[in-house]
């Protein structure tokens, strides 16, 4: 009898399927997410979120493989690949300002391939971008994956002044 590890502090499922970690197994329910145009997951914390962001990832990815065994593949017929823009915004935090935040925002984006625009000054024509020229390249639909969207503001939530900096509307 094999003893399989649970998966503390690991939050990627290409890992977890890797790594012969203890998954459960809720691919169906992956699935059936993926049959809509858009979604926004609010949860409180510890709650997969983060691991469902990379299970999605590597769906669209159409990384098949890491699927096999799992309730998904009976849902699938044709996996296609897409190109997909995974953000993860917790390695945003921390920015003691609007202004290094939108820099730290640009070198998150300019890692995610596809080109550059040097036009593009702000973290949302840049995003845009990416996803125009995603698409160009690909001729298919681009996934855009946010994960940890509410990190930078959580940091800054209790500082007034550095808040204002953040939102001056």
């Amino acid at each position: 009898m094999t003893t399989r590890r649970y998966p503390i502090g690991i939050q990627t499922f290409s890992e977890i399927i890797r790594g012969g970690y203890v998954y459960v197994d809720k691919t169906d329910l992956v699935w059936r997410l993926t049959q809509t145009k858009y979604v926004f997951l609010s949860r409180p914390r510890r709650f997969g979120k983060s691991l469902l962001a990379t299970t999605l990832e590597s769906y669209f990815r159409g990384e098949r493989e890491l699927f096999e065994g799992l309730k998904i593949m009976q849902l699938e017929k044709v996996w296609e690949k897409y190109p997909v823009i995974h953000l993860d915004l917790s390695k945003a935090k921390g920015k003691d300002s609007a202004l290094e935040l939108q820099r730290h925002l640009n070198l998150l984006l300019a890692d995610v391939g596809y080109g550059d625009n040097p036009l593009e000054k702000t973290p949302g024509e840049k995003l845009n971008g990416l996803i125009r020229r995603a698409y160009e390249k690909t001729g298919r639909q681009v996934a855009v994956i946010i994960d940890e969207y509410d990190a930078p503001l959580l940091d800054v939530l209790h500082d007034d002044a550095l808040l204002e900096d953040l939102n001056p509307e």
